[in-house]
């Protein structure tokens, strides 16, 4: 649902750009809300696209209408039960929005030249239509994310519809032990001094712009001088922030340390709780040196474990992934189709209790590490039973219960808000 919501942001801004050289048509009224023409034919090319349809298809062309006009309905809903949406809301998701942009268009400055404007500018034109669709889905949750469903109900379900529940999916429970070769006290030393010698040359007249150009290993800000534009407490690491916001107007700051790296920040000017800086980063970078040690250390633990050693108690001790190192390297039970394909490929064929060879792995699209994985059990496809599968089944279950008080919901919701087709 998240990159589906992004991608229909990235070409309704699209629509609205065209929209504004030709004549537009509106083909639904709900309270003081419409849809555009040009909004429904986005949405129904992206849908056609993604099922295999004709764009022509008039049962699809109706069938994303209504799903429009419901989405409006829930906004208009969430206005009548005074749902408040936090500035901070608004802003991470506009964040989350344009993080993905220049994730897929590989810079902030290719963004801004597809668009023909900047970042801050194509977020303020989009704040809005934020602000309603978060208030549609917290409305929406509010109304059921207490909803409840007893055991009684779930064997009633399964009862019902077990010949039409298909299989349950192959799963794997894996473990792993990750070392990032970005952790070594010798490239964060390399780069902590890196920074020093460009802090020297700022503290001697150099230029902030030019350096930062020049040296900062932030994509989205080195090639404007390492401008990051206006932002509200809360949006930078409270390790930024607290050097930033302690600073005054065009003054300097000392070396500060964040999860990225090492940042030298310049404060520009300050409106109250806002502050618009730049800054020159400096990441701590791996090197072969860096991932041989990784790839060494790897080998050790897994001969250790091989000799008898806990996996997880190397895990909790050696693993640089501290969200589950604290649970003896634990990932999960996953099903196989939704596991990560560099982590499927490494598990699939593994045995139970094997343990893989060092492999790297891309953490995203400039961070990676190396990990040792761990087949923790296998449950082979099969047909669904209330003894093994019952978690699987209550969520199936509660998950029909709650689509079923939807529709009602929004049945009774269209009863009392006006709304109307006009196409």
């Amino acid at each position: 649902m998240k990159y589906f919501k992004v991608i229909i942001f990235n070409l309704l801004f699209l629509t609205t750009i065209n929209a504004q050289q030709v004549l537009d048509k509106v083909v639904a009224v709900i309270d003081n809300e419409i849809i555009l023409k040009s909004e429904l034919d986005v949405r129904v090319a992206y849908m056609a696209a993604r099922m295999g349809k004709k764009q022509d298809d008039p049962v699809l062309r109706q069938s994303v209408l209504q799903q429009m006009i419901d989405e409006k309905l829930l906004y208009v809903q969430a206005e009548l039960d005074s749902i408040e949406v936090r500035d901070e809301q608004i802003d991470q998701q506009l964040d989350n929005q344009m993080n993905y942009f220049i994730s897929q268009y590989g810079s902030k400055e290719r963004v801004e030249e597809v668009y023909g404007m900047s970042i801050e500018k194509i977020k303020r034109e989009f704040r809005e239509d934020v602000k309603k669709d978060i208030m549609a889905q917290t409305v929406q949750q509010k109304k059921f994310s207490g909803i409840e469903i007893s055991r009684r109900e779930v064997v009633d379900f399964f009862e019902n519809y077990k010949d039409s529940l298909g299989l349950i999916p192959e799963k794997l429970t894996i473990s792993h032990i990750f070392i990032d070769p970005q952790k070594s006290d010798r490239l964060k030393a390399k780069a902590l001094e890196f920074a020093k010698t460009i802090l020297d040359s700022l503290k001697k007249g150099a230029d902030f712009g030019e350096l930062a150009k020049k040296f900062s290993d932030d994509p989205g800000s080195a090639a404007t001088g390492g401008e990051l534009g206006w932002a509200q407490r809360g949006v930078f690491f409270p390790q930024f922030e607290a050097a930033a916001f302690a600073l005054e107007k065009n003054q300097i700051s000392e070396i500060t340390e964040s999860p990225v790296g090492f940042h030298i920040i310049q404060l520009l000017d300050r409106r109250g709780e806002a502050i618009n800086t730049r800054h020159i980063l400096i990441k701590i970078k791996s090197d072969d040196e860096a991932d041989i040690k990784a790839i060494e250390l790897l080998t050790e633990l897994r001969d250790s474990i091989k000799n008898g050693k806990s996996f997880e108690e190397l895990a909790k001790k050696y693993s640089d992934d501290k969200e589950t190192a604290k649970f003896g390297g634990k990932l999960g039970t996953f099903e196989i189709g939704k596991i990560d394909q560099q982590l499927r490929d490494v598990a699939y064929k593994l045995n139970i209790g094997e343990i893989s060879f060092p492999k790297r792995i891309d953490v995203s699209r400039i961070s990676y590490g190396f990990h040792i994985v761990k087949l923790d059990n296998r449950v082979k496809q099969h047909k669904p039973n209330l003894e093994t599968d019952f978690d699987d089944i209550k969520e199936l279950a509660l998950l029909r219960k709650k689509q079923k008080l939807y529709r009602d919901w929004l049945e009774e919701i269209k009863t009392k808000i006006f709304w109307e087709i006009r196409e």
